[in-house]
């Protein structure tokens, strides 16, 4: 809605997205921790709590430690700003294709290296799904443009690389609030370098505000939340439901044209996704 009607630049965008997300991220966190510790230590945590009886709101924010990584906000960073460079010259269709593409790749690919190995009923599942994938953004496939194409490939990449480093997320809110907050030196580098170039509309950043933080910010938390429930392969293929929710999207908030073609997609897609959870259990 933004990018695709020149409401906003793609660096404009990028800024806005992240910024939003750490300052929702940041007052959630602040507020489910009653001035509390971002770095999930008890000890920290009482001692803000306690601090916070006798003290203004400022002194409370001397406690607050950022939990999340340098590199997981670079690859949060890079994902963003790849992405929203690479859709000014994609069809929906052929970015959506390389992005997941490049996405299932680096998970399952990463999965299979440390030791990780589907059944035989995942790797239909995966089939399936693709094939689904594809069935759906194919009618706006076409040749895509060489730099538009690497740069949508390093967001897939990035995007499988930080889904990857969740795993491990024992404070889902906590590391995705630290991350957002690291990742605004990356989107500051990024914006004095393009500052010329940018261009904001009240529409454009209000509709970037609520990329960032309800879509991306609280988003991103849910499913660094969910990640502990998942292997690699599957977290993997669970992310092919996204091309389905935003072809849905389209048709509720875009006025797009519903198809069979979608219908038929979405079967495909969600059941090889259910076949992928099914074989799961079974193993």
């Amino acid at each position: 809605m933004a990018l695709g009607k020149d409401e906003i630049d793609a660096t404009g965008f990028t800024a806005v997205r992240l910024t939003s997300g750490a300052v929702a991220l940041f007052v959630i966190s602040y507020w489910v921790t009653k001035g509390g510790n971002l770095s999930g230590s008890e000890g920290v945590a009482d001692a803000a709590n306690t601090q916070a009886k006798n003290t203004l709101p400022t002194g409370r924010v001397s406690a607050l430690q950022i939990r999340g990584s340098w590199v997981s906000a670079f690859f949060l960073f890079t994902y963003a700003v790849c992405f929203s460079f690479a859709y000014l010259g994609l069809t929906t269709g052929t970015g959506a294709l390389i992005l997941f593409g490049s996405v299932q790749i680096t998970m399952i690919g990463a999965a299979l290296f440390k030791g990780e190995r589907p059944g035989a009923v995942e790797w239909s599942g995966l089939i399936v799904a693709i094939c689904g994938l594809v069935y759906l953004v194919f009618p706006g496939l076409r040749s895509p443009p060489l730099v538009s194409s690497a740069l949508m490939g390093a967001a897939g990449i990035s995007w499988g690389a930080y889904t990857l480093r969740g795993r491990s997320s024992g404070d889902p809110l906590g590391d995705t609030t630290g991350n957002f907050i690291r990742s605004l030196p990356f989107a500051a580098m990024i914006a004095i370098l393009f500052l010329p170039n940018i261009h904001l509309s009240g529409r454009g950043v209000v509709l970037a505000v609520l990329s960032g933080a309800l879509a991306s910010g609280v988003g991103y938390t849910v499913w660094y939340a969910a990640l502990k429930y998942h292997t690699s392969t599957r977290a993997a293929v669970l992310q092919l439901a996204v091309p389905v929710i935003a072809a849905a999207g389209g048709v509720v908030f875009l006025s797009e044209t519903s198809e069979m073609r979608l219908a038929i997609a979405a079967a495909l897609i969600l059941g090889g996704i259910g076949l992928t959870i099914f074989g799961r259990k079974r193993s």
